[in-house]
């Protein structure tokens, strides 16, 4: 049965090219010089998104810039908590907007060859969104003037299921209105995506890449396999 929609993962998938975010933010610390070492910055990453899944910090107008802000005053309270670190909180704040900043620019230029992807997909497929995130993803799409690329929208903090549940999954594909044997899955993460995506009968293109931490894997599961969002494309062929 032919392919008549696909449904994206956000972030790492869209946003870092299978990046995991915590890779990037590490970069962003090294950039800015934040005196710390991986395993510290690995806990704090830890804490600052735990504390984000439990309180309603991030509003729904926050932009992408204002997340990562958020995300990195977060950790790095916990890094002075820990002792790990002792800024002034002058020295504190500039290393946070300074982070940020070469975080949000990072996306912004993965987003130019994002777009052209998207351009060249939407022309065929009925493409739809499923991602978790903080309620704020709809701001963070039309931010990044990638709104309009999606149909539908599925966003964990919404519907109240997160990934690797199937469930949130299952609601993507009822959002495309076609079955699950016509709709691709592509996402980052093995556990999160692409299991979830077949278990309900999808088919899915794994880009692996750059995880949070190793994880066994079983390579026959996904339908094709990519190192890189630019490949889509050429590994969508085998599905016509």
């Amino acid at each position: 049965m032919s392919l008549k929609s696909i449904i994206f993962d956000y972030g790492g998938t869209l946003d870092t090219d299978a990046r995991h975010w915590a890779h990037v933010l590490w970069e962003g610390y090294r950039h800015t010089g934040i005196p710390v070492s991986e395993d510290q910055f690995r806990e704090a990453y830890v804490y600052g998104e735990r504390a984000l899944a439990k309180a309603p910090i991030i509003c729904p107008e926050d932009n992408f810039h204002t997340v990562l802000l958020k995300k990195i005053s977060q950790e790095t309270q916990y890094l002075l908590q820990q002792a790990y670190w002792h800024p002034s909180e002058e020295i504190r704040q500039t290393a946070i907007h300074n982070t940020a900043d070469y975080c949000n620019a990072y996306v912004e230029g993965n987003l130019t060859t994002t777009r052209h992807i998207l351009d060249r997909l939407k022309e065929r497929y009925n493409l739809v969104l499923v991602s978790n995130f903080y309620g704020n993803i709809e701001t963070i799409l039309t931010d990044f003037h990638l709104s309009h690329y999606f149909s539908a929208i599925i966003e964990s903090a919404v519907v109240g299921v997160r990934k690797p549940d199937p469930a949130i999954y299952a609601l993507g594909v009822e959002a495309t209105g076609h079955k699950a044997e016509e709709v691709l899955v592509v996402g980052d993460s093995y556990g999160k995506d692409i299991v979830p995506a077949k278990t309900i009968g999808c088919q899915a293109v794994w880009l692996r890449g750059e995880g949070w931490q190793p994880e066994t894997v079983d390579e026959n599961l996904p339908d094709a396999i990519i190192a890189h969002l630019d490949e889509l494309p050429d590994a969508m062929k085998r599905f016509i």
